[in-house]
């Protein structure tokens, strides 16, 4: 990922905060494949394992989504890019609300996941006013 990107891109502070929440949901979410993984007694596995897969997805996806809207030089498009990137962002803090339901010791860790997502909200509104 930092490969194709300018250097001075790769400086913006949400830029690095995106990067920090991808490698802290990846750690949460491969800590709670661990436990969540197990079939219950039942036979049926456990419908929280596919939030612990979505955390990830949504976060891999917020890095590219600054790349975009700081290359684009249409307002349009560069505003679907920051909706696009509002959205992620929510889904990502409902899913570590629904990953805490969970039968895990994992979920102890979301409330950091949160703490950062919280930071990386401001540093998204104070980004959002240099573009």
């Amino acid at each position: 990922m930092l490969t194709n990107t300018p250097s001075n891109l790769s400086e913006l502070p949400i830029y690095k905060k995106a990067l920090d929440i991808f490698a802290l949901s990846q750690n949460i979410s491969t800590y709670l494949n661990d436990d969540l993984s197990a079939l219950k007694p039942d036979g049926t596995e456990d419908h929280h394992i596919y939030f612990s897969g979505d955390i990830v997805q949504q976060s891999v996806s917020l890095a590219p989504e600054i790349l975009n809207a700081e290359l684009e030089r249409h307002s349009d498009r560069k505003h679907k890019h920051i909706a696009s990137l509002r959205r992620l962002t929510n889904r990502l803090y409902k899913n570590s609300y629904r990953l805490e339901r969970s039968n895990s010791n994992g979920k102890d860790f979301l409330p950091i996941l949160r703490s950062e997502l919280k930071k990386f909200k401001k540093l998204q509104r104070k980004w959002l006013l240099t573009l």
